[in-house]
């Protein structure tokens, strides 16, 4: 999951003008930007009540009253480290509550529906592993997992490096039984030993993959392509090979399914939800949708900016869409479940609690009228302490807002 940078992001609202903005950052001159009239006095919703923290521990996660009050914890590489790595919900189209699952790296799944909170543990499969890119089939939950060879010193165990079965890949989790199991490994799609899938994006066809191998000497990297003439979801590691369509590719074609693209051709619904933020300010947006495939990222580049580059997480559902920054600004329209539509389908601003210094917040989920929101203490590429916050938009939004 790609690190935020630290900014603080303030939004005003005034009866002439829809979206102000203004970013301050270490007592820096404000920067006010006209953004589009809108004739409806809105102020931004402050969430002071009505919502709980929580913190992640090595087994499980814990409630406590302040983010501040967390026990400390070592400072880890963020791909070494307890923490939601990737998160998204379910498609609402087939269910009245879209159920949301979050990827917490080193431990198992976060399974949340509305205000119900479970975790599905699986420590011989996330002990030593980093899991993440979380994608959906048939709103089937499916994510990756490899090992880091910067970080990771079991990498290079003898019994590891010999048994290809232990390079593990693709996993689907069965919500049913709670239970997270492989469907492909590497050495499915790679017979060079002691390989890892580091990376992967997933169009809805096929899958795009970088691949490490590691040698007494040297690391090196390859790329494939894939896909499946059989069902994804019934495949496993004993049977997948027969099923699988492989295609090496270069370095060049596997960059372009990942590249940056211009925020002029992100989805018209983002651009709804954020045409008051200014255009003037350079930002890029990660955007997912419900039930759906890999993200694509979306970056409005301004020439010559001195600003340090904004950064978002959002999500297209049915009935609405968000976006968080990592101040803790969301951004939100539509209507949730059950529930109508917000200030006639205009977007509005939400401001999550203020995080500590050196906190932020990262990915989030929408399930029924309950937001989660990822929270992670991080200096530069390692994380300290990690948890989540649950927030109430029943009570904080449509108690206020109509």
């Amino acid at each position: 999951m790609k690190k935020f940078t630290r900014f603080s992001f303030y939004f005003i609202v005034t009866l002439s003008f829809f979206s102000l903005f203004t970013l301050n950052s270490c007592g820096k001159n404000k920067n006010k930007q006209e953004a589009t009239k809108d004739t409806q006095e809105i102020q931004p919703v402050e969430i002071k009540k009505n919502h709980n923290w929580y913190y992640f521990t090595n087994q499980t996660y814990k409630q406590i009253d302040k983010v501040q009050n967390t026990p400390p914890q070592p400072f880890l590489p963020w791909t070494e480290a307890v923490r939601i790595s990737s998160a998204n919900t379910k498609s609402d189209s087939e269910a009245k509550v879209n159920t949301a699952f979050a990827i917490v790296n080193r431990l198992g799944l976060l399974c949340l529906e509305e205000d119900k909170i479970s975790i599905a543990k699986d420590l011989t499969l996330f002990e030593n592993r980093t899991a993440g890119n979380l994608v959906f089939l048939n709103n089937t939950p499916i994510f990756s997992v490899y090992k880091s060879s910067f970080f990771n010193d079991t990498i290079t165990d003898p019994d590891y490096k010999k048994h290809s079965e232990n390079h593990l890949f693709l996993v689907q989790f069965d919500d049913t039984a709670k239970i997270s199991y492989p469907i492909i490994n590497c050495n499915n799609l790679c017979q060079i030993p002691n390989s890892e899938v580091t990376d992967f994006t997933w169009d809805g066809l096929n899958f795009w993959c970088s691949v490490k191998s590691i040698t007494d000497t040297k690391n090196t990297f390859s790329y494939l392509k894939f896909k499946s003439t059989s069902p994804l979801l019934s495949l496993s590691p004993a049977s997948s090979k027969e099923s699988l369509v492989i295609e090496e590719i270069d370095v060049d074609s596997y960059r372009a399914k990942k590249e940056l693209l211009p925020y002029s051709n992100a989805p018209e619904r983002i651009k709804s939800l954020l045409k008051g933020f200014s255009s003037t300010l350079p930002f890029s947006i990660e955007v997912k949708s419900a039930g759906g495939t890999s993200p694509r990222t979306y970056q409005n580049q301004i020439a010559n900016s001195t600003q340090k580059e904004l950064q978002a997480k959002a999500i297209i559902s049915q009935s609405w869409s968000a976006a968080l920054f990592e101040d803790g600004t969301l951004y939100l329209e539509g209507a949730l479940p059950g529930k109508h539509i917000l200030r006639g389908g205009k977007a509005i601003a939400i401001r999550l609690p203020k995080l500590p210094e050196n906190f932020v917040y990262s990915d989030f989920v929408i399930s029924g009228t309950t937001l989660y929101a990822a929270w992670e203490e991080s200096v530069f590429y390692k994380t300290g302490r990690t948890g989540f916050l649950e927030v109430n938009l029943d009570k904080t939004l449509y108690s206020k807002l109509l």
